[in-house]
């Protein structure tokens, strides 16, 4: 398959300030100041991101300390829960010399679109080796976006064919260049990729120690390749908050069963504490991160009307921008949850994991047909019924 033809400037993609001055301030990093030497990073997100209380919202839910915590503003170009990961991850990559990075994911993957844009903010190529999905006007704003940002995007039909694909790409990379693409696993979704939402947890007890919001008793989540939900569990009993996760599935089991979410979640702090051994081993109990498996609908990426209201509320109540896919689904269970008065009283957080900012503009005049052939048929085939346009930019 033949890769993109464009690459965005460098005045588009000015690399991170990190990359020129050294390590950034991190929470972890403070707490931890091992981590902070141990772990390889590279700043590229602007944070703390903002806590918002929903008084709109809340006041149309009966919910008196409903907040927003906004991921989505992770970044001024493409923001969203991946910068978090990405910043050890593409770290990790520069830190071993690598020259290109390859991930995995669906057609309209949020993270091959991220890791693409903040890739080449370090001066990496990278690679996105995509399998099919249920079609949306995201899809194809994603694969444009990303072939505007330099991606090589792959097409493949199945896990199998995936696999071979993934072989031949990291042998030819190695042929070309004379080393091995540096792989970034589907969502960044690894030990050292959780470590971002650890140090979520520590950014967000700050918050609640300088008086943003009540510490929360939930906080609502997507989960897709489980390492937001895992990060922010062991975060929280590292930071010592009591809030508890509530998982929201946006992917079927057999793609995130519960055993590989434990085994993450036991990889991750047996990782941080071999790095620093004071880092604490306390255990996450399942009453600290519960899966909720009823907002699914007909499987992945498959908007649901429960979904849509939700992203209507939110767009009418507070301007803020969900995704069907993701977020929008992880808000249904919110609403739910409250027309049931299993919130009342309590302080929710809804940490918003999708990328709000507009890149329309990056996007503007570009023909579908510049990518490779076999992604054409998500802009020659209607998008799904409930993909009502406006809803997602």
């Amino acid at each position: 398959m033949n890769g993109p033809v464009e690459h965005a400037s460098a005045s588009e993609s000015p690399a991170p300030p990190s990359a020129r001055n050294g390590p950034a301030r991190r929470p972890l990093f403070e707490a931890y100041p091992r981590l902070g030497e141990r772990l390889p990073h590279v700043a590229l997100g602007r944070f703390p991101t903002p806590v918002q209380k929903l008084s709109g919202v809340g006041d149309r839910l009966g919910l008196e300390r409903l907040y927003v915590k906004r991921d989505d503003l992770t970044d001024p170009t493409y923001g969203g829960n991946k910068v978090r990961k990405l910043e050890f991850l593409l770290g990790d990559a520069l830190r071993a010399g690598a020259k290109e990075v390859m991930t995995v994911g669906f057609a309209g993957s949020n993270h091959a679109l991220a890791t693409a844009i903040h890739a080449g903010r370090l001066g990496l190529k990278s690679a996105s080796m995509l399998m099919p999905q249920a079609n949306a006007h995201y899809v194809r704003r994603n694969l444009l976006a990303s072939h505007r940002y330099g991606a090589e995007l792959h097409h493949f039909g199945n896990m199998p064919l995936l696999a071979l694909g993934l072989v031949v790409r990291r042998l030819r990379g190695l042929a070309a260049g004379g080393r091995l693409p540096r792989f970034i696993p589907a969502g960044g979704s690894c030990p050292l990729g959780v470590a971002g939402y650890v140090n979520a947890a520590f950014e967000l007890k700050e918050q609640v120690l300088a008086g943003e919001l009540p510490e929360p008793d939930l906080i609502y989540v997507p989960l897709g390749s489980m390492g937001t939900a895992v990060g922010l569990a062991l975060g929280l009993k590292a930071a010592g908050l009591a809030s508890r996760v509530v998982a929201v599935r946006v992917i079927e089991t057999r793609w995130a069963p519960p055993g590989q979410m434990a085994r993450l979640r036991r990889a991750t702090a047996a990782f941080l504490c071999a790095l620093d051994p004071s880092f604490p081993r306390a255990d996450v109990a399942p009453s600290d991160l519960t899966v909720r498996d009823d907002c699914l609908g007909e499987g992945y990426a498959r908007f649901t009307e429960q979904g849509v209201q939700a992203t209507e509320l939110m767009i009418r109540e507070a301007g803020i921008i969900l995704n069907g896919a993701y977020s929008a689904k992880a808000f249904a269970a919110v609403l739910a949850d409250a027309a049931r008065r299993n919130l009342k009283g309590k302080t929710v957080l809804f940490w918003n994991t999708y990328n709000s900012r507009d890149f329309s503009a990056v996007t503007a005049g570009m023909d579908y047909r510049q990518l490779p052939p076999a992604f054409h048929r998500y802009f020659e085939e209607d998008v799904q019924p409930l993909d009502r346009a406006g809803l997602d930019r």
